[in-house]
């Protein structure tokens, strides 16, 4: 028998890249120049014809190559997520800024000189699987970190509030928010009659619907939109003191959208928008990066709020509880296998380390339920935490055996706890060892099915997100809410829902009211005037660091100038991509070359952040054949544009010069950092339509 000294001689040491080193174990070896095998190692000599009784005789019993391989792919799909179905995921990693040891004993928050690897699933919520990235819905953003002392999985979404306030209510909003259930239509969206029956039914909604009508519904990038923990959780640190957290992940481009018209289009020319963009980023070396702030609230200031800091419909002002940043994220490589990874990866907010600890957050109750249930189902096995990409990089040892998909082959006879014939091992720890102990909250009430009146307010912060909001993201929700409730045939919910929302602003509910058949609300409104800076994108960081641009030229372009603009978009860390009326290599006028690979007819202006136009000799011929709706487009997306040469005419021809964000090169004047200028600038949300 061994001691426990000696058992914990023998764990392996952590380090920055035992994941990787974990995960390159289970990758199979490159297939090219190898022979084909069975999965038993069995050499094949034939994998195109089923082994048959004569040339045009039936299938015989005894293929068993056939039978394994059909077999294999009968069974090679799970069941998709109830939610969060359609998902994209990279690895990275993860480093604190400053020891965070005054709040948490969580080693991974304590030394600056450590990356712990990470894995993050972006997601989609309603939509199936095959559904588009586009739609208006609320994003997942998972993150897996591989910690030294196991997986801690921070499961957060892009808005910083949900739906409800206690999780009983969840399986109610799924069945109203998914395709209705007697012809499964619509697919990947909230305007229908069953979702907002439920949310006029259920008014602690109110400011997640402000949230999912406003442009962060519709984000340009999983590089570009914020992440939210949502629920409350704690901070404990090693003398035991609780401080509560909510955690916050902030991109370093900022936050930026698409425009509705635009989402509606890129879904049907290109479902795996958001995908394909962050694919493409890492592999050109782009890493998406993420700053991990966390707001902290004194267990003494729990009641110190006008709104209950256990309730998940609220946010906490920014301006009256900063954000402290304390580290970064940065994903640097996408997965090898979708289906390995991106689907096979499980998350639970259960999965925490010593230091991090719970609230009594009622939505975040049924959540340490509902999760581990939902997995085990998707996987038809407990052993799940076996699949490589969820096994944490430490050694982990309990009594739990067998199951369906057990990997680990564990020796011995013993499989119990307490036991004499192994030591008592595996042996439980203290808390100054490392062992887990959950924060000493003393809990003391009638068992009761009820609800704070702290929660009861459902419209105050609302409120506050409208005040909050441009005036152009104000007439973005007041757009959303005429298309969303407009789709809605009952005319009583459509009313219902005018008659919820005139308790937020009744300018608001009136501009959508007169639009979708109902009565506007004369009276009513909250009284609240506080705004909250933080939550509007006007005030994000800007920058044209991987947008797109893309450049129209034809033969004979201006050479100069297109180098000129190209050196310096490349510069500005821009993405300048060429496009013209065919594929190929396109030659200036000073015998420069540049390829085009993109036309007219593969992409739309959508695709891009900005166009520069300079044209070329024979660049009329083809102004009509796709160049003018090309332009025309992006302009009416609010993008910025830029002219030069034959472009200049083409900005005539479309009424569009001397508009705002359209910027052009005349008498030789510098036109090339006013217009990666305005790319940083996103949108002219300003300009006025021709």
């Amino acid at each position: 028998m061994k001691d426990k000294k000696n058992i914990n001689e023998e764990e392996p040491n952590f380090n920055e890249n035992s994941k990787n080193e974990q995960l390159e174990a289970f990758r199979s070896s490159d297939n090219e120049d190898k022979p084909m095998t069975t999965n038993q190692g069995l050499k094949m000599s034939e994998d195109e014809f089923s082994l048959k009784a004569g040339e045009r005789g039936p299938t015989i019993m005894d293929d068993f190559h056939f039978r394994e391989k059909m077999t294999h792919f009968d069974n090679e799909r799970i069941p998709e997520r109830v939610v969060h179905a359609r998902g994209f995921a990279a690895h990275g990693e993860f480093e604190v800024y400053e020891s965070m040891k005054p709040y948490t004993k969580a080693k991974f928050l304590q030394d600056p000189n450590v990356k712990t690897p990470v894995f993050v699933r972006f997601s989609t919520v309603v939509g199936f699987r095959g559904s588009k990235d586009t739609a208006r819905d609320v994003r997942g953003f998972a993150t897996k970190f591989y910690t030294e002392e196991g997986n801690y999985d921070l499961v957060a979404n892009n808005f910083p509030v949900f739906f409800m306030q206690d999780a009983i209510k969840f399986p109610d909003l799924v069945h109203a928010i998914k395709p209705e259930p007697d012809n499964e239509i619509p697919q990947a969206t909230a305007a229908h009659d069953t979702f907002w029956d439920w949310v006029s039914q259920n008014q602690e909604t109110a400011h997640m619907i402000m949230w999912l009508m406003s442009d962060r519904a519709i984000p340009r990038s999983f590089r570009m939109m914020e992440g939210f923990g949502v629920n409350t959780f704690r901070f404990v640190n090693e003398e035991g003191k609780a401080h509560f957290v909510k955690f916050h992940w902030k991109p370093v481009l900022g936050v930026h959208s698409l425009a509705w018209e635009e989402a509606e289009i890129v879904g049907g020319a290109d479902p795996d928008f958001n995908r394909r963009d962050l694919w493409d980023n890492l592999n050109l070396g782009n890493n998406a990066e993420f700053e991990l702030g966390v707001q902290i609230i004194e267990e003494k200031d729990e009641f110190k709020f006008d709104f209950d800091i256990l309730d998940a419909t609220k946010l906490w002002p920014e301006e009256d509880v900063p954000v402290r940043i304390i580290g970064k994220m940065t994903l640097n490589r996408n997965v090898d296998n979708f289906f390995a990874e991106t689907e096979q990866v499980a998350f639970h907010p259960a999965n925490i380390v010593p230091g991090i600890d719970f609230s009594n957050d009622p939505l975040l109750q049924g959540r340490l339920f509902s999760y581990l249930d939902t997995q085990i189902l998707r996987f038809g096995s407990p052993n799940h935490h076996e699949v490589p990409i969820n096994r944490p990089v430490c050694p982990f040892f309990n009594n739990q055996r067998d199951g369906f998909m057990r990997q680990t082959v564990n020796k011995g006879n013993v499989a119990h706890h307490r036991n004499a014939l192994a030591n008592s091992s595996p042996y439980t720890v203290s808390e100054e060892e490392g062992g887990f102990a959950h924060y000493q909250e003393k809990v003391d009430g009638h068992k009761i099915r009820a609800r704070s009146d702290s929660f009861k307010d459902h419209f105050s912060q609302a409120k506050l997100f409208w005040n909050s909001m441009s005036a152009p993201e104000k007439q973005h929700i007041i757009d959303a809410f005429r298309f969303e409730v407009g789709k809605v045939k009952s005319k009583d919910v459509r009313q219902r829902i005018v008659d919820m929302f005139s308790n937020v602003d009744v300018d608001m509910t009136a501009a959508f009211a007169k639009t979708i058949g109902s009565t506007p609300p004369s009276s009513g409104g909250s009284n609240v005037k506080k705004h909250s800076p933080a939550l509007s994108q006007a005030n994000t960081t800007k920058s044209a660091m991987t947008r797109k641009v893309a450049i129209i030229v034809a033969e004979g372009y201006d050479g100069q100038k297109v180098e000129a603009m190209i050196d310096a978009l490349s510069a500005a860390g821009a993405e300048p991509r060429i496009i013209s009326d065919v594929l190929g290599p396109i030659t200036g006028n000073n015998d420069s070359q540049v390829e085009a690979k993109h036309t007219f007819q593969t992409d739309a202006s959508v695709a891009f952040d900005a166009v520069y136009v300079d044209g070329g000799q024979t660049a009329d011929a083809w102004f009509d054949r796709g160049a003018s709706k090309f332009m025309k487009q992006a302009f009416e997306h609010f993008k910025p544009i830029a002219a030069s040469n034959e472009g200049l005419n083409w900005l005539k021809n479309l009424n569009l010069p001397d508009s705002l964000g359209v910027v052009e090169a005349n008498n030789d004047t510098d036109f090339v950092q006013p217009f990666i200028d305005a790319i940083a600038a996103h949108r002219f949300w300003e300009r006025k339509m021709v």
